[in-house]
């Protein structure tokens, strides 16, 4: 992955020379063919090695007397278990993109039964995340992580900027971001009442809806019947060692990897004088994640060409994305920070959202709360 742009350099935010058009026709027509072949052996892959994780816990007590040296091994496998079901997780969002297969009920079949596995409600998820693909950089519609305008800042903010605050503001995001997410809509765009992806009457939703939406929280219960079902019979505490942790990690990867991909000091967001779907898309910053962009099916360091052709297989991501980043120019952003500092800079610079100058309706990150 090169990176050629200064990264603290602005963006490009004028009507761009090229089209939608002109992007699509920079891409190899292959990239836009989906497997379900192809796409089952990435899915199989995955099952395989979170199965192979699973079986090698049996093994962790026996080899290891309890101390330390076991909680090593515990810790390693909910690291690498998380990764892995991320990568899992990649998949089920493909399914919701329709980059699985040409069968919108294999897809529909595929992303349901894998997000209810890692309790996301699977199609209350995809209405919202594509909206979040049609309203992207919006600073009113987009859905989630929609950063806040300097005068709807809580008065917490000031004590949040120092650094024990941004600690607990960082720890709060990976732990407890994602469920308050799909339950509170917590850093998800306003409306006029509670919005959770749990209730089929909620604003984020049509009537149209309602039924998935229904559908998506009976898949939870029933996993989740089969989870206590699992704990009386095997403990509560083995269940939270190779299920819970690792979906807790799997969580704390979502957010991380959602925030920064929109996230960006060099970014815009757009107010509605000035937003339109093209400028929008590209409010989208490709990231490193090393080998784990491999793991996670390059949803991070292809994530620009994605916005643009949600429905393109993660396979043919990278490919697409070298072809159009000549096509982009200074419009295309990446950043090969390393993910951690990259957070707490994020954190640190990304405070708020403001225009350059009062009345514009392009708003840049700022983080001074001095008048």
């Amino acid at each position: 992955m090169e990176c050629d742009a200064k990264l603290l350099d602005r963006v490009p935010t004028g009507k761009p020379p090229f089209s939608l058009g002109d992007i699509k026709k920079a891409v190899p027509k292959h990239c836009f063919q989906r497997s379900l072949l192809r796409s089952s052996a990435y899915l199989l892959a995955d099952l395989l090695g979170v199965a192979i994780l699973f079986y090698l816990t049996r093994f962790v007590e026996i080899v290891a007397p309890p101390g330390i040296f076991q909680w090593m091994l515990w810790g390693a496998y909910w690291i690498a278990q998380g990764c892995v079901a991320t990568g899992l997780w990649v998949i089920a969002h493909e399914c919701g993109h329709r980059a699985f297969s040409d069968y919108a009920a294999v897809d529909n079949a595929v992303g349901f039964v894998i997000h209810s596995c890692l309790l996301v409600p699977f199609f209350s998820w995809k209405y919202s995340h594509a909206r979040h693909h049609a309203n992207n950089g919006s600073i009113h519609r987009d859905e989630v992580f929609v950063p806040k305008e300097k005068d709807g800042l809580s008065a917490l903010t000031p004590f949040l900027q120092h650094t024990p605050g941004r600690i607990f503001s960082i720890i709060f995001m990976l732990t407890l971001g994602w469920p308050s997410y799909l339950l509170l809509n917590v850093s998800g765009r306003k409306y006029p009442r509670l919005a959770s992806h749990f209730d089929p009457n909620s604003p984020i939703f049509n009537r149209r809806e309602k039924l998935q939406i229904v559908a998506s929280d009976l898949g939870l219960l029933a996993v989740s019947a089969g989870l206590i079902y699992l704990g009386w019979s095997a403990g509560f505490v083995w269940l939270l060692k190779v299920y819970g942790v690792p979906l807790m990690i799997v969580n704390a990867w979502l957010v991380t990897i959602t925030y920064l991909q929109h996230t960006h000091v060099a970014l815009p967001h757009y107010a509605d004088s000035e937003w339109d779907w093209i400028r929008g898309a590209l409010v989208t910053v490709d990231r490193d994640y090393g080998i784990l962009n491999t793991i996670f099916h390059h949803i991070t360091d292809t994530h620009v060409v994605h916005h643009f052709f949600s429905s393109m297989p993660h396979y043919h991501a990278q490919e697409a994305t070298a072809a159009v980043r000549s096509v982009l120019g200074r419009y295309y952003l990446c950043d090969k920070t390393p993910v951690l500092v990259a957070i707490w800079r994020e954190y640190k610079d990304c405070v708020f959202v403001e225009p350059d100058a009062a009345g514009e309706g392009i708003m840049w990150y700022k983080n001074s709360l001095s008048s």
